[in-house]
C-alpha cells in the first residue's frame, strides 16, 4: 500500500491555500482535481511551466518535469502535473510569466531578429 502526504498548495492568484491528500505514486495535479481543487495547468506533460509552484516545503518527485531547467528545480521549482510527493509538502503557484522568464528569458532580446526571406506567391 503506498504512502499518502498532506499537500498544502498556496493559489497566489486567488489567495486560497488547499489541503488536499495525496498518494506517493499520483500526481499531484491530478489528485487536486479529483478533490475538486482547480490548479492552473495546460499541457498536463511537464513540458510548459503554466502549472509552476515553488516548494515552500517538504519534498518533491518530478523525473518527467522537462519543462524545468535542472538550475530552476534545484531553486525549488516543481510543475505540479508532473510531481509526486516524497513527504508532507507545502508549495505556493507561481505566475506562469515569472517562471517562464526565468526559464528562458536569457535567450531573448538578445539582439535584432533577422527576418527571412518572402513566401513565394502563387
Amino acid at each position: 500500500m503506498s504512502e499518502t502526504y498532506t499537500v498544502k498548495v498556496r493559489d497566489r492568484a486567488k489567495g486560497t491555500v488547499y489541503t488536499l491528500e495525496v498518494p506517493e505514486d499520483r500526481y499531484i495535479l491530478h489528485t487536486a482535481e479529483k478533490q475538486g481543487v482547480e490548479l492552473p495547468f495546460l499541457c498536463r506533460n511537464g513540458a510548459c511551466t503554466t502549472c509552476a509552484v515553488r516548494v515552500i516545503s517538504g519534498e518533491i518527485y518530478q523525473p518527467e518535469a522537462i519543462g524545468l531547467s535542472p538550475e530552476l528545480r534545484k531553486k525549488g521549482y516543481a510543475l505540479l502535473c508532473v510531481s509526486y510527493a516524497r513527504s508532507d509538502l507545502e508549495v505556493e503557484t507561481q505566475d506562469e510569466d515569472e517562471v517562464y522568464e526565468l526559464q528562458f528569458g536569457r535567450f531573448f532580446a538578445k539582439g535584432k531578429v533577422r527576418a527571412g526571406l518572402p513566401l513565394d506567391e502563387d
